[in-house]
């Protein structure tokens, strides 16, 4: 069993980045949701080993113990995965992002793209733009609104308590996926900032346009899903030229993430 390793590499801004790296073979860097400190979840890690990849991850900016970043947008993702690869000696890799970690897998696949091999969006976010209803199934948009209009209107937002899972996700908090609400939990404890930020990059222009996008590129959504609904994907699906679509009308937002194992599987068939 090889051990985890964890990183602190100083960007060429001098911030901080939190990394962590587990193994050896083909590279696959894990983008977190919003809230989650950017360390190994062990469903991920069982799925990663059981294919002979190397799973990496990181905080972004706020999470982990990775130095706060106000104002950063969604593009501004590739260029830290770009050091954290530099540093661990990681030519290219394929980018997984759940929920909210979608949209930065994404920006590595657009700005990265000579070392981007393929990229997973599991229920992940779409742009906030015209002629597109962001919010439509939305259990809420309330923070997520309030991002759009920029940092000191999120901030005066408090957290919602709209609960958006529904019994399949929350059997899988209490099941499989127990590793991600514990480390939402510590995520939350070190302060609203990172889920603040992520937010207001989500709802702001991401600095990319995914039509650019020219790897191969998995989208995998819930049906049910009221955090993030089917849409965002679907809009993906219609906007990126090398997507496909795996909609899976029985799961919601946290329940979908069974599909990982088979998404990596998916992911060992590219060329």
């Amino acid at each position: 069993m090889t051990t985890v390793l964890e990183h602190e590499i100083v960007l060429r801004d001098g911030a901080v980045l939190r990394g962590h790296d587990d193994g050896e073979g083909p590279a696959v860097v894990w983008h977190h949701g919003s809230p989650q400190t950017g360390a190994l979840l062990e469903p991920v890690l069982e799925a990663t080993r059981a294919r002979g990849l190397r799973l990496v991850s990181y905080g972004r900016p706020s999470y982990g113990g990775s130095t706060p970043r106000p104002g950063r947008d969604v593009a501004s993702a590739a260029s830290d995965v770009a050091q954290l690869l530099d540093a661990l000696g990681i030519a290219s890799a394929a980018h997984m992002g759940a929920s909210g970690g979608g949209p930065h897998a994404l920006a590595c696949a657009a700005l990265l793209p000579d070392r981007t091999t393929g990229v997973i969006s599991v229920a992940g976010l779409a742009p906030f733009v015209d002629g597109f209803d962001w919010a439509a199934g939305m259990a809420s948009d309330t923070t997520l609104r309030a991002g759009s209009r920029g940092r000191e209107a999120r901030a005066a937002v408090p957290e919602e308590r709209v609960d958006a899972f529904l019994p399949v996700d929350w059997a899988a908090l209490e099941g499989p996926w127990a590793a991600l609400g514990r480390d939402a939990g510590r995520a939350m404890q070190d302060g609203p900032d990172g889920i603040i930020d992520d937010d207001v990059a989500y709802a702001s222009p991401w600095g990319f346009d995914p039509s650019t996008i020219t790897v191969p590129v998995l989208l995998v959504h819930g049906g049910l899903d009221r955090v993030v609904p089917a849409s965002h994907s679907q809009w993906l699906l219609a906007h990126l030229p090398t997507a496909e679509l795996w909609l899976r009308p029985r799961e919601s937002h946290v329940s979908v993430l069974s599909s990982v194992p088979l998404a990596l599987d998916w992911l060992r068939t590219l060329p």
